[in-house]
């Protein structure tokens, strides 16, 4: 059993770790040479942490670039726990996902999307046994099949999949005769508000006549072609996050089943269904959205995540950890009493860019202590909840806990876990008291052992109103107090998201093109409590603006900055804080907006989710359009005289072009101040996240070629309008 004094010294020792760096022949300090924005099609991710229930191994997702394709390649791989052979891979790739093992672990699902006459087809269910052989496919689905879970007795899988029974069927039906009059129709009836989804490839329409439901399949012998599955959920509303009970009597699933949702607050609710067919059962219901959940090891219990609406309703609302018995009963909040966030995450553009990161809660073996992962002021922790007081104890690790899963005993972990100056490994900790935790990968270190990096510097200030806010520095690899340097300050999206502890890239290149980079969370920002979330709410941009301004003010402070090179940039709602900030001050000589908002009317009415409740506006736009345009950056666009570029992904539907840069580029234009436009085809609003890598790279490019231009010097007219 992992005790919490044990488990508390191995948190500490895993951060520790983590720091450390562990060079592999590496130059000396001399001959390091700066990061450059191409280092990223060399970087290596690990993303899906599963360690078998034994606990003597770790299969895993790697992540890498094909730079001459274009593209990333994922493959399974397998790590000792013990970590005293290298990892190896377990598949041969490109597009393999999701390894999943079976109970016994004597066999390994995944994912696969095989390519077929230069087509990559619909991914489907494969299995491997451990002992060896090739792996074979245990679907053949039309649509595809994804998130494979082992029952218990090893004999089925379930997976999720949006295809229909008669779908299924090997023999296909023949197709009536065309009428030569007659054709088929593209034309698109749409009848719900949330028709549109960012990510969706080609158009981003959603098909809401397939939504995702639990299927199961047996697993047969390894010369039987796939058996037919079953599908266990039906109707107009998916299931989401599928998992057997313990007994392997029933499939419990999580759901929104109300017609056009969006009309309320979020709310979904935990079900069952029998293995052998018939209704699904709610099991679980809080007034508001139920996530990542897991059964205690006895199975009388569910303990999950849990977000609760407020009344009236907020735009920030924390997550907590619940437990309910598997029989029903009202939910028990067990941390309520905590102000932070549970299951809270650190954003950054250095998370796998294929792949999950799952964090569900863990039962202790004896089911007196659940391990959660906390996100407490800017760092992601591993932390124990007591199950009957709600008493959190948790480490204070400078890092981000990206992904962990542990063995069917709960005494052995396997994390990925992200430093400032780490992209993320797979760290081993073992809840023997006194073990070291074990870094299993180290895909990294060559590259990472030549280059200059420097810690970033936290610091905490004041307020116009005197809230602390927390923020850090990075300064350039070189860098001497007794020289000016020109500052970026980057501001986070979500609104209710935050920086922290872990490794961006972005920020990293920055630095060692010589700029100090200033990254801070205003209130508004995860994390932080609930009051410090919430207070944005109707108000937003407003005075999180001004704790950024005080940021910069307390930076400049340190007398290492030049005053007249100030710039500025931020994505999604950093990007609507950037065209906030320029129409405010002219203290910034450059701008770089990405996917940003300028017209929130025009948000309203076309990002790929509703503002239909009252979370960030009283009312709708044309109920009361001064609220809109009070908050938008368009009404002031004529105070804007910062150089500003907008950074945009031609299929964004999550901050639509059309409601952002495209507005403030063409009212700029028009008032001949300088502004340009850069557009990227087929990216998404996760163009810096996980968009292809030589468009990541690019994107890089012209941000610090902005910034080059106008707060360097270092002009390379690719910005200059063309002569006519």
């Amino acid at each position: 059993m992992l005790k919490s004094r044990a488990l508390i010294k191995t948190r500490t020792m895993l951060a520790a770790a983590c720091l450390a760096v562990l060079p592999l022949a590496a130059p000396s300090g001399a001959e390091r040479r700066p990061m450059t924005e191409t280092d990223l099609f060399s970087f290596v991710w690990v993303a899906d942490p599963q360690i078998s229930p034994d606990g003597s191994r770790v299969a895993f997702l790697r992540v890498s670039v094909d730079r001459q394709k274009d593209q990333y390649e994922t493959a399974i791989w397998i790590a000792d726990f013990d970590g005293r052979q290298p990892p190896r891979p377990l598949t041969s790739g490109p597009r393999d996902t999701a390894p999943r093992w079976s109970a016994d672990g004597s066999r390994l699902a995944f994912v696969r999307a095989a390519e077929s006459e230069g087509r990559v087809q619909p991914p489907q269910i494969y299995a491997i046994g451990m002992a060896g052989g090739e792996a074979r496919a245990v679907t053949s689905t039309p649509r595809g099949a994804g998130n494979p879970a082992w029952s218990p007795d090893g004999r089925s899988i379930a997976f999720s999949s949006s295809a229909r029974p008669e779908e299924m069927s090997g023999d296909k039906p023949a197709k009536p005769a065309k009428d030569p009059g007659t054709r088929e129709s593209d034309v698109r009836v749409i009848t719900e508000a949330r028709y549109r989804a960012n990510g969706v490839a080609g158009s981003g329409y959603v098909d809401s006549d397939r939504p995702s439901h639990v299927w199961i399949v047996a697993v047969g012998d390894s010369a039987a072609r796939p058996n037919a599955p079953k599908r266990l959920t039906s109707g107009e509303f998916g299931a989401s996050n599928h998992q057997w009970s313990m007994d392997g009597r029933e499939l419990y699933f999580t759901a929104d089943r109300r017609k056009e949702s969006y009309y309320y607050p979020g709310d979904s609710d935990l079900y069952s269904v029998p293995v052998d067919g018939g209704d699904a059962r709610r099991v679980a219901s809080i007034d508001g959205n139920i996530g990542a959940f897991a059964f205690s090891r006895d199975g009388t219990r569910l303990a999950f995540i849990g977000t609760a609406n407020a009344k009236p309703e907020r735009s920030y609302d924390q997550p907590d950890l619940w437990v309910v018995d598997r029989a029903g009963g009202s939910p028990r909040n067990l941390t309520a009493a905590y102000d932070f966030d549970i299951g809270g995450a650190i954003g950054g553009d250095q998370r796998a860019p294929r792949g999950q990161l799952p964090a569900a809660p863990v039962w202790s073996p004896n089911g007196d202590r659940i391990f959660v992962r906390v996100g407490e002021q800017g760092n992601a922790v591993l932390a124990t909840v007591d199950a009957a007081t709600g008493k959190v104890d948790r480490t204070t690790a400078a890092q981000d806990l990206m992904s962990f899963t542990a063995n069917s005993t709960a005494n052995r972990f396997a994390m990925v876990v992200s430093t400032p100056t780490a992209v993320g490994d797979l760290v081993a900790v073992d809840g023997a008291p006194g073990a070291a935790p074990r870094r299993l990968t180290t895909f990294n270190d060559q590259l990472f052992g030549e280059l200059k990096m420097n810690e970033p510097e936290e610091i905490w200030y004041s307020s116009f109103d005197g809230k602390r806010i927390q923020a850090w520095i990075l300064k350039p690899p070189d860098f001497d107090p007794q020289k000016k340097y020109p500052l970026i300050l980057q501001i986070h999206g979500g609104p209710h998201s935050a920086y922290g502890n872990t490794f961006t890239h972005e920020f990293q290149w920055m630095a060692a093109k010589g700029y100090v980079v200033l990254y801070t969370n205003p209130r508004g920002s995860s994390n932080y409590g609930q009051e410090f979330g919430n207070i944005i709410q109707f108000n937003y941009p407003g005075d999180d603006y001004k704790d950024l301004m005080a940021g910069v003010d307390e930076v400049l402070k340190k007398g290492y900055l030049d005053a007249a090179r100030l710039g500025v940039t931020g994505g999604s709602g950093g990007g609507l804080l950037t065209n906030w900030v320029v129409t405010q001050t002219t203290r910034f000589k450059a701008a770089v907006s990405q996917r940003d908002i300028s017209d929130w009317a025009n948000f309203w009415y076309t990002a790929d989710f509703t503002l239909f409740t009252p979370t960030w506006f009283h009312k709708a736009p044309f109920e009361d359009p001064a609220e809109f345009a009070k908050r938008s950056p368009i009404t002031y666009v004529q105070k804007i005289q910062t150089p500003l570029m907008f950074i945009l992904g031609d299929e964004d539907w999550r901050t639509p072009p059309s409601a952002g840069g495209e507005d403030l580029f063409r009212a700029l234009k028009y008032l001949k101040r300088p502004t340009v436009m850069v557009r990227f085809p087929g990216e998404s609003h996760e163009l810096s996240r996980s968009g292809r890598p030589w468009h990541r790279v690019e994107r890089l490019q012209h941000i610090v070629g902005w910034f080059d231009k106008y707060l360097s010097g270092k002009d390379a007219g690719t910005y200059d309008v063309p002569a006519r």
